[in-house]
């Protein structure tokens, strides 16, 4: 499994995002935003941190970017692309994925342990889990509120978008297990195809014992186990 971790000025959970992929066994190289081609990788992923500072919105600055005209072309071929937290921004402000992640409703900047329900395990990224199964996972961000115009939001339940939802320790949707204010405290989800996926929760830090928690290992796994035998999609 070759990926291709695209980094921007700013990124800087790039490398736990590599050493992710290389637990598993894939082969992560970083790809500079300046790149026009993403020819012979396997899979995209576009890491968390600050793309350009953040400044406008968040991504909205990555969004235009070189290497993002060949993202788009890369998920329109059926490549799956991963964007964790400042990449689930990007992958939104390029319009590869509906709505939009603004300001936290506490207006801080939220950094914990938050716990996650599986809600489709049928996507290249969810394979590996059982439907409902609760995940315990960290976040770290100041602009992680889901929001979505009413239809927009009708159409991404109605279809079954959400591929991760924030609940308490026994999977209840509450107002409480919700840290950042997201409408139906949706945490994560795909496009239409099911090959891209945005999420705010960071799973890479959550591959290790070491770390706390390995709930995030089995995004990089189902990917592994999904792409396995098929050829690159570059």
């Amino acid at each position: 499994m070759r990926v291709a971790v695209i980094t921007f000025p700013g990124s800087n959970c790039d490398y736990d995002l590599y050493k992710a992929v290389q637990l598993v066994g894939g082969r992560p190289e970083f790809v500079w935003h300046r790149e026009r081609t993403l020819d012979g990788f396997d899979a995209v992923m576009l890491p968390g941190g600050f793309s350009y500072g953040d400044y406008l919105r968040a991504g909205a600055i990555a969004r235009i970017s070189p290497v993002m005209e060949a993202v788009a072309e890369f998920a329109r071929r059926g490549g799956p692309v991963l964007g964790i937290c400042n990449g689930f921004q990007i992958l939104c402000e390029a319009g590869l994925l509906p709505g939009a992640l603004v300001r936290n409703a506490s207006l801080k900047f939220e950094s914990r342990d938050v716990h996650l329900r599986v809600e489709r395990t049928d996507t290249p990224f969810t394979g590996d889990y059982a439907a409902g199964q609760i995940l315990r996972i960290p976040i770290a961000h100041g602009e992680g509120n889901y929001e979505a115009d009413p239809e927009t939001l009708k159409r991404i339940e109605g279809e079954g978008l959400v591929v991760f939802r924030y609940v308490d320790a026994e999977g209840r949707v509450t107002e409480v297990a919700n840290p950042n204010g997201s409408w139906h405290n949706i945490a994560g989800l795909v496009n239409e195809a099911g090959n891209v996926l945005g999420m705010m929760p960071h799973p890479e830090r959550a591959v290790e014992r070491l770390l706390g928690s390995t709930g995030g290992l089995g995004v990089f796994t189902s990917l592994l186990h999904s792409l396995a035998g098929s050829a690159p999609a570059g």
